[in-house]
């Protein structure tokens, strides 16, 4: 995986005896896409996270099990966003959007910290996030439940070094729905955080450095 500065790009590469994942990342991009996971519900979901973060992705994978494929996709994409930041000089660092989609909504708010995390609640049934979906959810017609959502999530974050506090604030719709809404709301406050903002000078963090 190799990185330009200026442009902020990076390759993903990643090949292991279960996985091979190969594309391309730009922070600023257009929101173009050409995605092939083997999973339309996941090239839905990361076509839509790239297309309101005005990033530019393209990635092929393929492999064994959806397990791997899932989680390796985040890793590998999770590497390119990090490479692609750089130092994470003059960036925002912090980003908030909400997105409603029929009748859900959800806020993700991001902290480009170098301290990966992930945290959710769902506002009206008072409980944890995505989890209250796992067993009984599925997206649409397919095999693609929560924890394939989850699994992915992790993983980005955890390789890219974000935290995510995020919010279903009404989860009256489908796990569709809240996934949609969930991805553009991620995209947008990643689009917020990484843009540059011309009067910070140097890493925005009061330690000199975000790893």
């Amino acid at each position: 995986m190799t990185n330009d500065i200026t442009k902020r790009t990076a390759i993903i590469k990643r090949k292991t005896n279960e996985v091979d994942i190969n594309g391309s990342f730009n922070i600023d991009g257009g929101g173009k896409t050409d995605i092939k996971t083997g999973f339309e519900p996941l090239n839905h979901l990361l076509t839509l996270f790239t297309f309101h973060g005005l990033f530019d992705l393209e990635i092929k994978a393929e492999g064994d099990l959806p397990h791997h494929i899932i989680e390796d996709i985040g890793i590998a994409l999770g590497k390119a966003f990090k490479q692609a930041l750089g130092e994470k000089e003059g960036i925002n660092r912090y980003g908030c959007f909400t997105v409603a989609m029929d009748k859900v909504a959800v806020e993700a708010v991001i902290d480009i910290s170098g301290r990966p995390s992930i945290h959710g609640r769902t506002l009206d049934k008072g409980n944890n996030g995505l989890a209250d979906f796992l067993d009984s959810f599925k997206f649409d017609n397919t095999d693609f439940t929560a924890r394939h959502a989850e699994e992915f999530l992790e993983s980005f974050l955890q390789h890219s070094g974000i935290s995510l506090v995020y919010m279903i604030k009404s989860s009256e719709g489908d796990l569709h729905h809240i996934l949609e809404a969930l991805f553009k709301a991620m995209g947008k406050a990643l689009d917020q955080a990484t843009f540059i903002d011309n009067r910070r000078k140097g890493i925005p963090s009061t330690k000199g450095i975000i790893d």
